[in-house]
């Protein structure tokens, strides 16, 4: 790669001399994909993504928008011909103009209906923000496990699809139990307010909330009766003056 890189900068932005060096070399794939993460030739983006039988391998075509050397209009146009996992990876890339990496985020989400479960699971681990809001609504509980553990994933946007009226119970179960979200304060109080919650997830985090939270849920209407009836009781039992009234003199 070294060596091809090499000839790559000697021959510059001259497009003959470039497909000279590609004529010469008749590297493959590999070894072309690996020579697009370094500093190349504008020229040589252009050339890659234009002629044969690069421009037809859409793996090639992904390395060209990956690199930040590349014109933006160039980006653009390849964006629609590139595999899901790079359209993520330009998406998440902070070396790439905005306006490619949210190109790249609207066609992902446009391909998620006609995604594989196994892809989706794989893009959820990765995705940014806009394309996980879009995953955080799917109703499976495989997908959910896997946004919770992404890292790009805010305490705002989880709590912005807990809330949603349409949550799938699978995320709100998933969210409960995840490691990494189960002992956020916000999070466990958005559960029992959520009308969605599974019976035993919105219990399990009943006892934890402040006294507020629960005259909170106590009032709230279109909760579960148990569920409020439980705020309820915890709510008179931290009051000492509930179980101890204090009688009047005689």
């Amino acid at each position: 790669m070294d060596a091809l890189f090499a000839e790559l900068m000697r021959a510059g932005e001259s497009v003959p001399r470039l497909r000279d060096v590609l004529a010469r070399a008749q590297p493959d794939e590999v070894l072309v994909r690996g020579v697009l993460r370094l500093p190349v030739p504008v020229r040589f983006l252009e050339t890659v993504a234009a002629s044969a039988p690069w421009s037809e391998r859409p793996r090639l075509l992904g390395g060209v928008a990956l690199n930040p050397k590349t014109p933006r209009v160039l980006a653009l146009r390849l964006l629609p011909a590139l595999f899901w996992h790079d359209l993520a990876d330009v998406a998440a890339s902070p070396r790439l103009p905005r306006g490619v990496r949210g190109r790249a985020e609207s066609i992902l989400q446009d391909q998620l209906p006609d995604m594989r479960i196994g892809e989706k699971i794989t893009l959820a681990k990765i995705a940014t923000a806009p394309v996980l809001a879009r995953l955080l609504a799917e109703n499976d509980a495989r997908i959910a496990e896997a946004c919770l553990i992404n890292p790009r994933l805010r305490e705002e946007d989880l709590l912005s699809a807990v809330r949603q009226d349409t949550v799938p119970p699978a995320l709100l179960e998933k969210a409960a139990a995840s490691p990494r979200w189960r002992e956020r304060y916000a999070l466990r109080l958005a559960l029992v307010l959520q009308p969605r919650s599974p019976l035993g997830v919105a219990l399990g985090q009943i006892s934890s909330l402040l006294e507020r939270d629960l005259e909170r849920v106590a009032g709230t209407a279109g909760l579960r009766p148990l569920l409020q009836a439980a705020a309820a009781r915890l709510l008179q039992a931290s009051r000492p003056e509930a179980r101890n009234p204090v009688r009047s003199g005689t």
